[in-house]
């Protein structure tokens, strides 16, 4: 039976729990959580109200605050905080962390003040005691339908194929479906940059702008996202496979998803401090606008998408107004 810790008792860090506890193979599964409140909760309860309600979390799981107690023994190590937590997050763990471990980012987005992708974050804080093994969880997951059992099928990125193979069989499940891939760098693109186009597509579905728009809208966010990943090292495969098209559709049509939520509320006159403060859940998307474009930028790559998003984020410009200086752009050849 392998130890799995799991950082980040948010509504992904708690499904992929759940998911674990009913895989192929069997899991010791501790999840950290920052709050004892909700710790003690989910303990008492056996569900994670804030997070992830009506779920039922198995005895096999437990949540606690205390980092050396749930890292003791750890064999695998899956981060699921927000991407700008996740390097104070594996600091405060790597004195307990284990040479032995093997560790998973769960994390879609980019570190907000270094542009680096999350396995970048964690390789880089671990490589100041040891070289780490690290691997990429992503693809189309809303956490409540993985947990309830719905099938779903992700992505497991690493260039390490022994690693890969590990991970596979290790998480797989009888609705948890694992596919490997080795471009690293273009499923943890795909999964930072989708969250960008999420809320785009719910700007457009709050301005009522109708399907043609939000077809187009998905579509040319695609591109996007392929060229940039494309010019810094990704596979274009990648993007149009789970991480990339899967994740796309099902962010910008989802109800579930935290991004387009934020999108349809701006779209329908609110201002984000606003839609901010009445979230529990981070929108990843908000973060990842900056880092993105300064990406771009660095390798000279068109964002016009992501750029007009990032505007009406953070300039104070309207949805409506952004989406007019998209398709009011020079024309041009598909």
């Amino acid at each position: 039976m392998s130890r799995v810790a799991i950082l980040g008792g948010g509504s992904w860090g708690t499904g992929l729990a759940v998911v674990l506890s009913s895989s192929r193979r069997k899991h010791d599964v501790r999840l950290w959580v920052r709050s004892s409140s909700l710790a003690e909760s989910i303990e008492r309860e056996r569900e994670n109200k804030a997070y992830l309600p009506g779920v039922s979390v198995p005895p096999c799981i437990r949540a606690s605050t205390k980092l050396e107690e749930v890292l003791h023994e750890a064999q695998i190590v899956v981060g699921a905080v927000p991407s700008a937590h996740t390097r104070s997050i594996f600091a405060l763990a790597l004195p307990d962390l284990s040479r032995d471990a093997v560790f998973v980012s769960a994390t879609k987005g980019l570190e907000p003040a270094t542009h680096l992708r999350i396995s970048e974050v964690i390789s880089q804080v671990i490589n100041t005691r040891f070289v780490p093994s690290v691997a990429v969880l992503s693809g189309p997951s809303f956490a409540m339908e993985a947990a309830q059992g719905h099938p779903t099928a992700v992505v497991l990125a690493s260039q390490d194929t022994a690693l890969g193979a590990f991970l596979q069989e290790e998480f797989s499940g009888p609705t948890f479906r694992l596919y490997t891939n080795d471009d690293v760098l273009g499923v943890e693109l795909a999964g930072a940059m989708k969250n960008v186009m999420a809320i785009a597509a719910g700007a457009c579905q709050g301005l009522r702008l109708g399907a043609n728009s939000l077809a187009a809208l998905i579509t040319r966010g695609l591109a996007e996202m392929t060229r940039l990943a494309v010019a810094l090292g990704g596979k274009p495969e990648t993007l149009s496979g789970l991480a990339g098209m899967g994740d796309l559709i099902l962010t910008c049509y989802g109800s579930q998803s935290r991004n387009r939520r934020v999108g349809f509320e701006l779209g329908q006159g609110r201002s984000l401090a606003e839609i901010l403060s009445g979230m529990t859940m981070v929108a990843e998307g908000v973060g990842t606008t900056a880092a993105l474009l300064a990406l771009a930028k660095e390798n000279r790559i068109e964002l016009p998408i992501t750029q007009q998003v990032h505007s009406i984020l953070h300039l104070g410009n309207s949805p409506r107004e952004a989406i007019r200086a998209i398709m009011e752009r020079p024309l041009r050849r598909e």
